[in-house]
């Protein structure tokens, strides 16, 4: 069976609101476009945008559930992007000049015994990946689907907060990719890492509640892995319906 890309996904806001795409173009050592943009520093961090830091710099979805509610839609040429929350109605702003905005209206979602949001940075030179590189996640459903089987319910694959996802594959054969290229469309990754995984695949996606052990889920394969790291190497654009080829 041909394995072939399903879903695109970004996240404009680092941990604050997903979106779906079509097709997307990819430029060497980059994210996909638009991902991870931004993140929301939160008080202790002295996080500015400059440089790269680690995820626990950022209000994230590790300490704050309700956070994994959120969906998102960017307008490009505006640099506007719109949230959505079940519990929040809906709000348009500018990342870079109504960061305040966005931290108002979420709050509350982060737990009174953690760091507080308290501002909006823009990457510089990256997207806020987790990774030191710039990255972009590439997510199996045959593997999705082992997990849901494991845990015994249906999960939704934003859970993993991945950005490409392709079926049609072996379950688990992307940690077979390990330093190997892959071909996407038109464009080319290499992959590099897999994704370990912490308490936020434990977030219901629709309610931002915590609810099914996804981590003990993955504890029975004897690792925490899910989704894998890839750097692009080849640009070009990929789009739903593309073969997914290891080379």
């Amino acid at each position: 069976m041909t394995a072939r890309l399903t879903q695109i996904w970004r996240f404009p806001i680092k941990s604050h609101g997903r979106e779906a795409l079509t097709e997307a173009q990819l430029a060497p050592g980059q994210t996909l476009p638009w991902d991870r943009h931004w993140a929301v520093a939160h008080e202790h961090s002295d996080a500015d945008g400059s440089r790269w830091v680690r995820c626990n710099n950022f209000s994230i979805g590790t300490k704050a559930p309700l956070l994994a509610a959120i969906t998102a839609r960017l307008d490009e040429e505006r640099g506007v992007v719109t949230l959505s929350h079940p519990d929040r109605p809906d709000l348009t702003f500018d990342p870079d000049s109504e960061g305040e905005l966005l931290i108002d209206w979420t709050r509350g979602f982060v737990p009174e015994n953690r760091a507080q949001s308290a501002r909006v940075v823009r990457g510089e030179t990256r997207g806020f990946t987790d990774s030191e590189f710039p990255s972009i996640t590439i997510g199996n459903l045959s593997s999705h689907r082992a997990v849901e089987q494991r845990v015994g319910q249906p999960l939704s694959v934003h859970r993993w907060r991945g950005n490409l996802w392709f079926d049609g594959g072996a379950p688990w054969e992307e940690f077979d990719w390990m330093d190997r290229e892959v071909q996407i469309g038109e464009a080319v990754l290499h992959v590099r890492e897999r994704t370990d995984r912490c308490l936020a695949t434990h977030n219901n996606p629709d309610t931002g509640t915590r609810d099914h052990d996804v981590l003990g889920a993955l504890d029975s394969w004897g690792h925490r892995d899910f989704t894998v790291r890839a750097e692009v190497v080849r640009p070009g654009r990929i789009a739903i319906g593309d073969d997914v080829r290891c080379l």
